[in-house]
């Protein structure tokens, strides 16, 4: 219990004193995270809206694979993104590797599947009927995007919120590709298991709790979008 009150009094101090360096770490694991999901979002949601649609030769493999992706342990997806920006690597000459790029990179990898597979889900729950109906009404393609998004509005938030999780959590990756450069490419959870083996644990305790802040707050925000009523 002293550990979290000396952790809880760190987080007070380090905030209220304007550490410089905090705020950096905070801001990067920010920016890197929402890039991640924003991206992960505009690829994955018109991809689980197909997969979820429509009809094709090898759908299930492909499903299979979305779904397995949905568990790919993060320090694997850092190991493949660490070969592909090696400097012997396909993409080592763009010299990504130990940049908040490498980060971003390898937290789509491990946010991308969960958005795709659960956005394909609900879109393969949408009632056959309704589906019909809509192309009968002569909706354009862009207008049965925008009703069947209103339609899954909430699994698809639901979604985005687990990918948020996924990244806002995730270590092993951005410590394989980012290196935990200091002023660069530290971010809260790498800088928590730093502080961890340097026997700094109210240090990280109170990294640990900025981090759930944070969380607390967008996903506060990204709920407080998934349940609002749609205006008549």
């Amino acid at each position: 219990m002293n550990l979290i009150f000396e952790g809880i009094v760190k987080a007070i101090e380090m905030i209220m004193s304007g550490d410089r360096e905090i705020y950096d770490i905070t801001l990067t694991t920010l920016r890197v995270c929402l890039t991640a999901v924003f991206i992960s979002t505009i690829v994955g949601l018109p991809l689980g809206l197909f997969l979820g649609l429509k009809t094709f030769p090898g759908k299930k493999i492909i499903l299979v694979f979305v779904n397995i992706g949905m568990g790919l342990p993060p320090v694997v997806a850092g190991l493949y993104i660490t070969m592909l920006l090696w400097r012997s690597g396909p993409l080592g000459h763009l010299g990504l590797l130990y940049t908040t790029h490498a980060i971003i990179m390898a937290q789509i990898l491990v946010s991308l599947p969960i958005i795709i597979g659960l956005t394909a889900a609900a879109f393969q729950q949408i009632d056959n009927k309704m589906l019909m109906q809509i192309k009968a009404l002569g909706a354009t393609r862009m207008q049965r995007f925008v009703i069947l998004l209103k339609e899954t509005k909430l699994a698809i938030f639901a979604a985005i919120i687990a990918g948020l999780g996924r990244v806002l959590a995730e270590v092993g990756a951005a410590m394989m590709v980012g290196g935990n450069i200091r002023g660069d490419t530290r971010i809260l959870t790498t800088s928590m298991v730093m502080e961890v083996s340097k026997g700094n644990f109210d240090v990280a305790i109170a990294l640990s709790l900025i981090l759930m802040t944070l969380a607390f707050m967008i996903t506060f925000l990204l709920t407080t979008l998934q349940q609002r009523k749609q205006r008549v």
